[in-house]
């Protein structure tokens, strides 16, 4: 019996201190990109970005209300696409992928895509969100050893994030994403972070799997309608 109570004992406190660690790590970060405080403050974000795949260039605008909605418009070779996400019902219409009209997400791809709809981050009040973390140690990122943090989120894949122990600015992210049927990891490395008037601070270049984001304009807190988010 006093072994099993000991065993026991030292797995609550691995499992405490790994916490520990995960927190104090989670807080540096959050201190690093303009303070939880800050971020709490964000109701809307708009991003204008500009994709280059394979030479060509995809405009791409990303607008978030926090916890309404969420819209993200792509133009390319003429055509305007859209994927739209809101906490009951979405659509996805992507013309240059052949689509004639808007198609509704299935619940289980809207039940995913809650996560899209956190304008401040999922690491913001991580705990009040349903989500929890695990620290899992180091690992090497293009050269640099940096902390490893999974991300269980409440309604979505779980991510992994890598978090350089200088900075403490995510510089790689690893996501589960289904596509036709089948998961697939999603790698993203972050870079040339920029501090906003509004006191937080956000990656302006992100290299993606196909191709390297360059975010331009940022809106933080511009004048958003729901009705936005229709189709």
């Amino acid at each position: 019996m006093k072994r099993l109570i000991f065993s026991v004992l030292f797995l609550a406190a691995a499992v405490a201190g790994q916490s520990q660690t995960a927190d104090e790590i989670i807080n540096k970060h959050l201190e690093a990109i303009g303070g939880a405080d800050n971020w709490r403050k964000v109701n809307s974000v708009k991003m204008e970005g500009v994709l280059q795949i394979q030479g060509a260039e995809v405009n791409v605008t990303l607008t978030v209300l926090h916890g309404k909605g969420m819209r993200q418009d792509i133009s390319v070779m003429g055509m305007t696409g859209y994927d739209i996400v809101t906490p009951t019902e979405g659509w996805s219409f992507m013309p240059f992928q052949g689509q004639q009209t808007p198609e509704a997400k299935t619940p289980e791809d809207l039940a995913e895509a809650q996560d899209e709809l956190d304008a401040q981050g999922s690491l913001v009040d991580y705990a009040a969100k349903g989500h929890t973390v695990e620290f899992l140690g180091k690992e090497d990122v293009e050269g640099t050893e940096c902390y490893k943090i999974k991300i269980n989120k409440k309604g979505g894949s779980p991510e992994t994030i890598f978090i350089d122990p200088k900075t403490f600015y995510i510089v790689q992210s690893k996501t589960l994403r289904k596509a036709n049927g089948q998961e697939m990891e999603v790698v993203t490395s972050f870079s040339n972070y920029e501090k906003l008037p509004e006191g937080v601070v956000v990656a302006k270049s992100m290299t993606l799997p196909y191709g390297e984001l360059t975010l331009g304009k940022i809106v933080i807190n511009g004048v958003v309608e729901e009705s936005f988010f229709k189709k």
